[in-house]
This record gives structure tokens, sequence and C-alpha cells, in this order.
């Protein structure tokens, strides 16, 4: 029967405290000892061995990152859609009810005509708005307050 050495032996231990006090990435680490990435991270977890990041450097990281996620986030048309519903003005969005009389199957509807479904696919009633959408728009005004909602930050700025 063969004899199973331990992963971690009291050298390994000691290359892997000197490698990490250098400040050799976990995968260097683990490339130089002779075992996997993930060993040299839990072992670290083990040994109580921490990066020393602080609170503050997380949020300067953080920050300097979200700006570009959240660019990317918001696609033009939401944008001008935003825009045209709510206008660049805090004055609020006028929210009267939808007109129900315009109502359109799959076939009906056309380039200028509000594409919000109404019921569940394949129920006998289902149906689409069918009202006029302006610009090319995917909604009419009324449904798209409903689609197209600034996030709640913004309307905590608002109002």
């Amino acid at each position: 029967m063969p004899v199973l050495s331990p992963t971690w032996t009291n050298e390994r231990i000691e290359l892997l405290k000197q490698h990490f006090e250098a400040g050799l990435s976990c995968r260097e680490i683990a490339a130089d000892i002779g075992v996997s990435r993930n060993a040299v991270i839990g072992k670290l977890s083990r040994l109580n061995l921490t990066r020393g990041r602080t609170v503050d450097d997380r949020k300067v990281q953080d920050r300097g990152t979200a700006p570009a996620r959240a660019m990317r986030a918001v696609p033009r048309l939401q944008y001008q859609m935003l825009a045209t519903i709510y206008g660049e003005t805090d004055a609020p969005a006028l929210a009267g009810p939808i007109d129900d009389a315009n109502r359109c199957s799959l076939l009906e509807l056309s380039e200028n005509r509000c594409r919000w479904p109404i019921s569940t696919p394949g129920a006998e009633d289902f149906c689409f708005c069918g009202n006029i959408a302006p610009d090319s728009q995917p909604y009419c005004a009324g449904h798209s307050r409903l689609a197209y909602r600034p996030n709640s930050r913004v309307r905590v700025m608002r109002g």
C-alpha cells in the first residue's frame, strides 16, 4: 500500500508564509510549492492570513469601476424613451388611464402600434394594446410609463 504524504508539510507552510509576506499571488505561490491555487487559498484562510486591503481601499476601487458599468447598463434608446416620457424637467409624468379600445392581435400589429401584451400568451383573450406608439417606440405613452421607470434613487431624488 502506498504511503500518502500530507499536502501541507512544515516546510510547505513556511514557504507559503514567506511567499505570502513577499506579496506573491496565490497562483504564483501554488506553482512554486506544487499545490493547487485553491489549496493555497484554503490554507491561507485557515492560517488567518489576509492581504492588507482596508475598507477604504475597496470603496475607492468600487467607485472607480461603478460609473463605467452604469453607463453600459442603460441603453441610449431607453434613455431617450425616459427623456421623452418624463421630460428633462422635474415635472411628474401624467398618469391617466390607458385606452383599451385599440387592442389587436399579433397579425394586426404595425410599427406605430403599442406592443404591450394583454393577458397570457396562448390564452383565448391574449392580445396587444394597439394604441399609437410615438416615434417608433415599442409602447404607447401609458405603457412606456410602466415599462421604463427610473430607478428608485432617481425617484427619491425627485421626490
